[in-house]
């Protein structure tokens, strides 16, 4: 081996990790958000939006809302998002997607922060209830509307996320002050507003939606890339360049 192959194998290997990675689209910046934000308390995250910095930030603290909605078991939610996907090529292509919300915060003690409940989207990670079928079933069960245009064979699936006002937080934003005083976590410094209610490491599960092979095969082609990219670098200089 020479340096100029352990480079190019270096390359090629963290061309190959970057890719695996990159099949997980938005969500990946989602999970390196969640390991990498540093954290503030509720207190510093509102001195931050007093002083008019737009630094993202992390906080954590109990859902609160001044009032809530149920769900079919009679759990408390502050937020419910509904999504109705059908199965097009290797993708799933949105068909309806529905939400319900109510204003909610976060609390810590004392103090307490409201979340921009607008601003979540691709950022809300919680256990996701799932439902698979046809579209044919998907009619049979909430009507033809739902799947219009769809062949009856192609398949579906109903995606829940939801999160209960009993549950806590932790949320990834820009804390901002508005015009009546208030302060709010939203999306902002180009990252989406994120509100995840798992355990760090359960979180990276879900959004590696439960496939842990690809994750780890990116990682092992990241590390053993940027090893060969050093060996080969180190091996040039020492050898006086590339030949």
């Amino acid at each position: 081996m020479t340096p100029l192959v352990a480079i190019v194998a270096g390359l090629a290997a963290i061309a190959l990790g970057t890719l695996l990675l990159r099949a997980y689209g938005p969500r990946l910046r989602v999970g390196r958000l969640l390991a990498v934000t540093p954290a503030v308390t509720i207190a510093q995250a509102r001195a931050l939006a007093a002083r008019g910095g737009r630094p993202y930030v992390r906080v954590e603290g109990r859902v609160d809302a001044d009032e809530d909605f149920p769900d079919e078991h009679a759990r408390p939610l502050v937020f419910r998002r509904r999504r109705l996907e059908v199965r097009a090529g290797r993708a799933w292509r949105a068909v309806d997607d529905r939400r319900e919300h109510v204003p909610f915060r976060v609390r810590e003690g004392l103090e307490a922060i409201d979340v921009d409940v607008d601003a979540l989207d691709l950022g809300l990670v919680t256990l996701v209830r799932e439902s698979t079928g046809t579209a044919a079933e998907v009619a049979a069960a909430l009507g033809d509307a739902a799947v219009a245009g769809v062949p009856a064979a192609t398949p579906a699936r109903l995606r829940v996320e939801q999160l209960s006002a009993v549950e806590h937080a932790t949320v990834l934003g820009v804390p901002v002050a508005g015009a009546d005083g208030r302060v709010a976590m939203t999306a902002g410094a180009g990252r989406p507003l994120v509100v995840s209610v798992l355990e760090r490491d359960e979180a990276m599960r879900v959004l590696a939606e439960g496939r842990r092979a690809r994750p780890i095969a990116a990682a092992v082609a990241l590390s053993a890339g940027l090893a060969l990219l050093g060996l080969g670098l180190a091996w040039a200089l020492l050898a006086g360049g590339i030949g």
